[in-house]
């Protein structure tokens, strides 16, 4: 008789610790991100950017708040969460200086251009795309402040010098920020997997 020797179960690494105001952060993102999104395209159906009335419009479960009122106000106060939020953990990163893990450097370029490592590359471009939105969020929110306000904040306004350009701009940047989530969600994949996603979440 032999004896059958003990199979060894490979171990997975633990799932990483998160800071909490680090998942608060995220969590108040995803949410206020999402009624922006589906509120901001119900905005949208009452005036289409292209096309004037006769433009293209969004199917009615895609949106939120049931008329142009409702739909401004469910967007309006979600940017006030968004903004927020961005702010008080752009606070958290400076002083905790998190800043220095989180963007690009001049490593990231060299690691880019003559590095071999796979997962050092993935990092660099994950620190790359995460300093590339900053100029898109404060675009994002600089042109729905000046439709939000256009009489208070008259001169944010003429820094879009027309209407439709400002309306562009706010809807070609609010789709960028939805690119970047996904971008920076499947760079989290490649470079921790799946327990990296679950660690801001649970």
């Amino acid at each position: 008789m032999t004896s059958a020797m003990p199979v060894k179960r490979s171990k997975l690494p633990p799932i990483p610790t998160q800071a909490l105001l680090a998942k608060i952060f995220h969590w108040i993102n995803l949410i206020s991100l999402f009624v922006m999104l589906l509120s901001g395209l119900q905005i949208y159906n009452a005036n289409p950017v292209f096309g004037g009335r006769e433009g293209w419009h969004f199917p009615s479960f895609l949106t939120l708040g049931g008329w142009l009122g409702g739909g401004r106000s469910w967007h309006f106060a979600a940017m006030w969460f968004y903004a927020l939020n961005l702010l008080w953990y752009g606070l958290y990163v400076l002083i905790s200086r998190r800043w220095q893990k989180r963007f690009a450097n001049g490593s990231d370029i060299k690691a880019l251009r003559v590095s071999q490592n796979a997962k050092r590359k993935n990092y660099a471009l994950h620190r790359f795309v995460y300093t590339a939105i900053i100029p898109i969020l404060v675009l994002s929110i600089a042109s729905g402040l000046a439709m939000y306000k256009p009489a208070q904040f008259y001169w944010l306004s003429s820094l879009f010098l027309n209407w439709q350009t400002l309306r562009t701009i706010h809807f070609i940047a609010v789709p960028t920020v939805i690119l970047f989530t996904f971008i920076h969600s499947l760079l989290a994949l490649r470079v921790g997997s799946i327990r990296l996603i679950k660690s801001m979440f649970v």
